[in-house]
C-alpha cells in the first residue's frame, strides 16, 4: 500500500490580491518558489496545522481564514528522492497528500520573516497564482494548477474590509 505524508498547503493573499511565494533555501533553481506547506501532526486539525506551519515558516500570524479545498490533492516524489529519504531513515512515503487552505493577510510586510528556526526559505515575494504555477517544482505543478483554479475566483471576488 502506498503511503502519502499528510500535509497542509497554504495560500496567503494580500490586499492587492497577490499571493505569498517563498523561495526554498537549498535550491538555486528557477522553480524553487512555492507556497508555505508542512506536515499535519497526528490528530491535528487542518486549520491548526496550517496556522502553525505558516507561523513556523514565515512568522505570519495576521491572517483570516477564507476557504479550504474539499478534496485532498496528491503528488508523488521522484524515485531518486524516495531512495534518498529511505537512506536517511525518513518515513517510507511515496509523496504528499495535501489539504489546501486560503488565507487573507491583513498585516504589513514587516511581519513576514523567512529567517525562522526552520530555515525552509531564503526569501519571499508577492506574486500571481499563475507565477506560482510557473515557478514551482515540476512535481508539484499539477497540484498548483488545481489550487489556482479553485482559489483564483475566491481571491478575485474577495471583499476587503
Amino acid at each position: 500500500m502506498l503511503k502519502y505524508r499528510p500535509n497542509v498547503g497554504i495560500v496567503v493573499f494580500n490586499k492587492d490580491k497577490q499571493v505569498l511565494l517563498c523561495r526554498r533555501r537549498k535550491s538555486s533553481s528557477a522553480t524553487a518558489w512555492q507556497f508555505p506547506q508542512g506536515g499535519i501532526e497526528d490528530k491535528e486539525d487542518v486549520l491548526v496545522a496550517g496556522l502553525r506551519e505558516l507561523k513556523e515558516e514565515t512568522s505570519v500570524i495576521s491572517v483570516r481564514f477564507v476557504a479550504k479545498l474539499k478534496k485532498h490533492l496528491r503528488y508523488n516524489f521522484p524515485r531518486d528522492l524516495i531512495i534518498r529519504n529511505k537512506d536517511k531513515g525518513y518515513p517510507d512515503y511515496v509523496g504528499q497528500e495535501q489539504r489546501w487552505l486560503l488565507f487573507y493577510f491583513y498585516g504589513n510586510d514587516e511581519e513576514i520573516n523567512v529567517n525562522t528556526p526552520e530555515q525552509e526559505f531564503s526569501q519571499y515575494k508577492w506574486s500571481t497564482l499563475q507565477c506560482a504555477v510557473e515557478n514551482v517544482w515540476i512535481v508539484k505543478r499539477g497540484v498548483y494548477k488545481k489550487v489556482r483554479a479553485a482559489f483564483e475566483p475566491l481571491i478575485e471576488n474577495f471583499k476587503i474590509d
